[in-house]
């Protein structure tokens, strides 16, 4: 009884949990534990804002996941992001369409992602280009993900830039109304990252 007393009273620390150096190590909140070891797999979610301090991204919200404690730092990586539902909602017009594409890629540094790009219109569009704008959006995913390492390419992802060229491709065909990936999640990670085992994910 009295070493689970003991236990129970254990002294909490407080740790700082940071954005991996391709978000700018930006502070990502705190927490209180009495054993770092139980830090490792967290996940915390904050929007862009947080990240960039614009004010217009507060659409957007990106996932850290806990990989490793330094003193009293706890370290992430890039797990993740999605638009809010509700910005989603906004982007949806009577007499447009909605094309969305979901890929399934490898990085360089060996994460497999699953990754959901949408393309709106400016009006409705025939079944024809709709196809031709989801080869359009798998060519631009795979091949960015294929030379990039995790970090470059959620950085791409994240601040715009696969949308943007994912916009100059189907420029070629028809002008988007609205290009975004809107969703991306990490399936399964590389050996050794996080100090273990290579992991598949939950879906």
């Amino acid at each position: 009884m009295s070493s689970k007393r003991a236990a129970a009273k254990a002294p909490k620390t407080l740790y700082r949990i940071k954005a991996p150096s391709y978000f700018g190590e930006r502070e990502l909140g705190v927490t209180l534990t009495d054993s770092p070891e139980k830090l490792i797999g967290r996940t915390v979610r904050v929007s862009l804002y947080q990240l960039t301090d614009d004010p217009a991204k507060q659409f957007l919200l990106v996932k850290f996941r806990i990989v490793k404690v330094t003193g009293e730092t706890a370290e992430t990586i890039f797990y993740g992001h999605e638009y809010e539902r509700e910005f989603v909602r906004s982007l949806v017009r009577r007499g447009t369409s909605r094309v969305d594409g979901y890929y399934t890629v490898e990085t360089l540094d060996g994460y497999k992602l699953r990754v959901q790009c949408a393309v709106f219109t400016q009006s409705r569009i025939r079944s024809g280009k709709r196809t031709a704008i989801r080869h359009m959006m798998e060519e631009v995913i795979k091949e960015a993900a294929s030379r990039l390492e995790l970090g470059q390419f959620a950085q791409e992802v994240v601040l715009g830039k696969t949308a943007a060229d994912v916009y100059n491709a189907v420029k070629k065909i028809m002008i988007p109304r609205h290009v975004g990936v809107i969703k991306l999640k990490i399936l399964a990670i590389p050996e050794a990252t996080g100090g273990g085992q290579a992991q598949a994910l939950e879906v």
